[in-house]
């Protein structure tokens, strides 16, 4: 997260929090919380830097001592999403257990928690070309460390037999990720599903296609 300082002279605009904004903490959750509905609803472009602070109940000094920039606000949307899953992901990775549990509980994951923060992945697919060029390249660089440790399972279980060799486990990971990142083009929170039964029905249906069996019926 990006932090402004601002200088003494000129202008009347807070550099810092006031006490009535509330605690330090808050006011930077409360700009990602705003901000975030707004992109998701109104768009990046048509979201301006006075509709964020104004809902946010805090002023323009407060959010550019956290932010540089609408444009940080955009950045950060991203990337809190890409660092929790990159997390949850090294944790299931790394565990003693079965190559086949670990992509289970890996392909489950990505899905719950796309569809628990399903704002931000709208956003991503929506607004990520209007990030600065070095920007789109930091967040594209988060996003292919995840694909490769997910992609790194894959391989891992193709090369022990659990899973069939047949298709490239790049191509296995962009056609999973593919489908994930629709999720937001269809999932309605009303529907007759959880987000834990949508996740555990996408794993079955990775691991049945990656089943030896199934690749072999494929290909005759």
């Amino acid at each position: 997260m990006a932090v402004r300082a601002h200088g003494g002279t000129g202008g009347n605009e807070t550099t810092t929090p006031t006490a009535s904004e509330g605690s330090e903490g808050s006011v930077p959750r409360r700009l990602m919380a705003v901000a975030t509905r707004l992109f998701a609803e109104k768009g990046f472009d048509r979201t301006s830097v006075q509709e964020i602070v104004d809902t946010a109940a805090v002023t323009k000094g407060a959010m550019y001592h956290y932010f540089d920039s609408k444009d940080d606000l955009l950045a950060e949307v991203y990337s809190r999403v890409l660092r929790m899953q990159m997390e949850r992901l090294e944790r299931i990775a790394y565990q003693e257990l079965p190559v086949a549990q670990r992509v289970r509980e890996a392909a489950a994951d990505v899905v719950v928690t796309t569809i628990a923060h399903l704002d931000d992945a709208t956003i991503f697919f929506r607004s990520l070309h209007q990030l600065s060029a070095a920007k789109q390249q930091n967040v594209r660089a988060e996003r292919r460390r995840y694909h490769e440790l997910f992609r790194s399972l894959i391989c891992e279980g193709q090369e022990a037999g659990v899973f069939a060799a047949g298709v490239p486990a790049d191509l296995v990971a962009e056609f999973y990720f593919g489908s994930v990142h629709h999720l937001s083009t269809w999932y309605r929170s009303d529907g007759p599903l959880s987000a834990a039964e949508i996740g555990d029905h996408y794993a079955r249906l990775l691991l049945d296609a990656l089943r030896p069996t199934a690749v072999g019926n494929i290909q005759t």
